[in-house]
């Protein structure tokens, strides 16, 4: 028997009483590995102050940090069948998409609103990587047309930003169909003039990047993002070769000419509002 152990540790402890300690008090940075405070990193928008990683956010993370405070309005999902191919694998489909409103608190994957990004009015359409890796699906691909005939009506620009998965393996062709669909939006809202703005933030992966995330007027994406359609250990074991260094990175898409800029979190509305400003000659 170890008497410290069973005794006077327990003891000790029954005399100083349970400290509570709040959960999530800090985040390992998963770039460089040091410890962050979390409110500290909460008020450097989640940017972490050692190498600048640009932490992943949720879909109302993104609102909050990207529109003025208190423009903002949202708008629901239009409603879709929630599972037509009735699928099931390790797990149903309806049961994963009850656990992922749950968590994340929304209808789906994408989040719709209106608001101003310095008191310039604008229609915004974010994904969130939480819902299920922010995968595209028939509610995502219903709700950005909505936001952008909305814009198309309204002649105000649309911002989309992307962070997804790609398109949602469970409802099969239904999800691919949303590629064609949501390109055909962006060609009304280009026949009107009205400016689309596509913010890549990590990762953009899969059908989105192949559609609606790289057919902006202007692309921007926050540094070190990861955007691409196939994971890069999947083509290096195709190819059976090696690739560049930072391969399906922000900055290795800038220097090839597939984005137009990349931004710090930091700075993301004040660009935003100086692209809108030149376009509209304000």
């Amino acid at each position: 028997m170890n008497w410290i152990t069973n005794f006077v540790r327990p003891k000790i402890k029954a005399f100083m009483g349970k400290t509570d300690i709040p959960e999530n008090l800090w985040h390992k940075c998963p770039s460089c590995e040091q410890m962050l405070f979390a409110k500290d990193l909460e008020e450097n928008l989640h940017i972490c102050r050692h190498c600048g990683h640009h932490k992943r956010l949720s879909g109302k993370q993104r609102l909050e940090t990207l529109l003025d405070k208190g423009s903002v309005s949202r708008f629901s999902l239009p409603k879709v069948p929630l599972d037509p191919l009735k699928f099931k694998d390790s797990k149903k489909y309806i049961d994963r998409l009850k656990d992922a409103k749950q968590k994340t608190g929304g209808e789906d994957a994408l989040i719709i609103a209106e608001g101003k990004i310095n008191e310039l009015p604008v229609i915004v359409a974010i994904f969130d990587f939480d819902f299920m890796g922010g995968s595209m699906g028939p509610a995502v691909g219903e709700g950005f047309i909505f936001a952008a005939r909305l814009a198309k009506q309204r002649k105000t620009p649309f911002i989309c930003v992307s962070s997804s998965g790609g398109a949602r393996m469970q409802e099969g062709i239904l999800s691919l169909m949303q590629m064609a669909r949501t390109t055909a939006a962006i060609c009304e809202l280009k026949e009107e003039n009205i400016p689309y703005i596509v913010l890549l933030a990590d990762p953009t992966t899969g059908g989105v990047s192949a559609s609606l995330a790289m057919l902006g007027d202007i692309a921007i994406s926050e540094p070190r993002a990861e955007i691409c359609f196939t994971g890069a250990r999947v083509i290096q074991e195709t190819i059976r070769g090696t690739l560049p260094e930072g391969f399906q990175r922000a900055e290795y898409l800038l220097d090839h000419g597939m984005i137009d800029l990349i931004v710090s979190r930091h700075e993301l509305k004040n660009e935003i509002s100086k692209i809108l400003r030149i376009l509209f000659h304000k």
